[in-house]
């Protein structure tokens, strides 16, 4: 295949990597922060102790972050076509990406709130701060530079699973790889995915980097 006819498939699998991409790491850092706010409360030592809450929440992640991707977008299948009205395409990938996600932000924000020292989070609530306001104004900026390095290893780690759901018709550049590169022998394809795949990756962490330096303030 020549450049000319490569590049306008190139561009439009990278936009559909990107579509499928972007909304869900959105979502699952919004949903995802929620949930590792709720098990750093709630573990033991915590400012809300809650074991049985704790015990739930955090089997409910570990049991998330256990399922093989593939698996996980096999068993979303009647879920992904209740919500988008199709199971292939790259909007429908947009759930599982999302809900695969989810678990594994969780458990990146519990461990990025947790090395913020224990110290700040009381002197906080002895001045009389309700829990919100120590979440909000107190953990979550105290931990900004682990929570950006946090987003962009899961970012990172969603262009990989989109180009999984592209094995089974979810587009973008695992499709475009699959279709051309593999089952057509398309060596020059398989090069210009994987060269593709690897700038986003490299510019997603450069990204992440910058911001994370810029946050940390120590």
């Amino acid at each position: 295949m020549t450049w000319a006819a490569l590049w306008p498939l190139l561009w439009q699998a990278t936009l559909e990597t990107l579509w499928m991409v972007v909304p869900s790491a959105l979502t699952a850092q919004l949903l995802g922060t929620a949930l590792g706010v709720a098990l750093t409360l709630s573990r033991p030592g915590g400012l809300h102790p809650h074991a049985p809450l704790f015990r739930l929440l955090d089997a409910a992640v570990n049991v998330g972050r256990s399922l093989p991707f593939i698996i996980l977008l096999v068993l979303l299948i009647p879920f992904t076509r209740l919500l988008t009205g199709t199971s292939i395409g790259s909007t429908a990938a947009i759930v599982p990406l999302t809900v695969a996600a989810i678990p594994f932000v969780a458990r990146l924000v519990d461990g990025a709130l947790q090395g913020v020292p224990v110290g700040v989070a009381e002197a906080a609530r002895a001045m009389g701060a309700t829990t919100a306001q120590t979440v909000t104004r107190v953990l979550l900026p105290e931990a900004r530079p682990a929570l950006i390095q946090a987003f962009t290893v899961m970012a990172v780690s969603l262009i990989g699973y989109s180009a999984m759901a592209g094995a089974i018709g979810g587009g973008g550049l695992g499709d475009l790889a699959i279709r051309y590169g593999y089952q057509r022998f398309e060596t020059g394809v398989m090069t210009a995915t994987v060269l593709a795949l690897l700038l986003l990756v490299q510019g997603v962490q450069w990204a992440g980097d910058r911001a994370a330096a810029r946050a940390d303030h120590r």
